[in-house]
């Protein structure tokens, strides 16, 4: 059988997505399963052991042109199964253009005729962690396909391979960057492209970068995408001691192996959140108008800071009142926790943290 999966359209749900794409490799184990996906997404998944391949494309303004081109081109590939993470219109009408004979997706955005196995969305959507979203979703693709059910009995695996050669390739950057390999290494995090609400104050990441770098002698860096280049221009011009920026300098692929290679990530809740302790680096994510228990970064090994307050998570991409949820967490907390995580033993687990009163 060949079986297409159409990935999530974001960096943070493709990393959720994992531990689907892990149990579709289980259950057909002798297929071959191809990712369509963003370019932007696309480089998570250079090493990942559970595809066979990879079918990319840019995402472009007009959604008429990627359904005719993208339907286009899939109806080469012969495929027999399509299942759909993301719950857009687009996605059904692709790979009903396609002419993919089963197409098994959540029914929503009225796109049940473009299904031939249309799912509905499980009461509890709002209630648990977007991975068992995911994971529903191929239950049912076991249950319509195969006729048969399989229920987890291990804790959903988010990991993702980083080659050494990638690691090797990202650590010579640091070094030529002038980073000392003898002292820590700790990566900020400091835009979110689709939300000012998830921003952080600039002058308290600043603060945090300073007191690292003073109190710690940490290398510090500042990571992200071009679209958060505001962010880390703000932080620079705030800092005494101004951190090494490398944001909107490397892809995906790149911004994945820096990681890996990192001691820590502190960050708002963004894509690099996740990507974090899916390469096996440590993780402070500081969260604010989202749902920490929908869509925080799903790791043993991944540190949430978040201050309680009656407004969050109100799901808004600009506060419209004093951003209280964000300016309760201090510079100081996060430095105690960055302290207390890269001082305990390399090897040691960390449960995700409660709140910040």
């Amino acid at each position: 059988m060949k079986i297409l999966i159409r990935g999530a359209n974001w960096i943070g749900d493709s990393i959720m997505s994992i531990p689907a794409m892990r149990k579709l490799r289980r259950i057909f184990p002798d297929s071959n399963i191809s990712l369509h996906t963003r370019a932007l997404t696309e480089g998570l998944f250079q090493n990942a052991s559970f595809l066979d391949d990879i079918i990319s494309f840019e995402k472009r303004r007009w959604p008429v042109a990627d359904i005719y081109d993208n339907s286009t081109f899939l109806r080469d590939g012969d495929f027999d199964l399509a299942v759909l993470f993301p719950n857009s219109f687009e996605s059904a009408l692709t790979t009903f253009l396609s002419r993919i004979p089963n197409r098994i997706g959540y029914n929503k955005d009225a796109r049940g005729l473009l299904l031939t196995h249309p799912v509905a969305v499980p009461e509890w959507k709002n209630r648990r962690h977007e991975v068992f979203y995911y994971l529903n979703l191929v239950d049912e693709v076991e249950r319509k396909v195969l006729g048969r059910s399989s229920p987890e009995t291990v804790l959903p695996d988010i990991s993702l391979d980083v080659s050494e050669l990638r690691r090797n390739e990202a650590l010579d950057m640091l070094v030529k960057a002038g980073i000392d390999q003898k002292k820590k290494t700790v990566l900020l995090g400091v835009g979110s492209t689709n939300s000012n609400a998830k921003r952080w104050p600039a002058e308290r990441f600043a603060r945090l970068a300073d007191k690292l770098q003073k109190e710690m002698g940490a290398n510090v860096i500042l990571v992200g995408s071009k679209g958060d280049h505001e962010a880390a221009v703000s932080v620079l011009r705030k800092a005494d001691l101004p951190p090494l920026n490398i944001v909107g300098a490397t892809t995906v692929a790149e911004a994945a192996a820096v990681i890996s290679v990192a001691d820590l990530l502190i960050s708002n809740d963004m894509g690099l959140a996740h990507i974090a302790p899916a390469v096996g680096t440590r993780s402070i994510t500081i969260f604010g108008p989202t749902n920490v228990v929908t869509t925080g970064p799903f790791s043993p090994i991944a540190t949430v800071l978040r201050h309680d307050v009656p407004c969050s998570p109100c799901m808004l991409r600009k506060c419209p009142i004093d951003h209280r949820c964000m300016t309760g967490i201090s510079p100081e907390t996060v430095f105690q926790f960055a302290t207390t995580i890269l001082s305990e033993h390399e090897t040691e687990k960390y449960e995700t943290t409660g709140s910040i009163s």
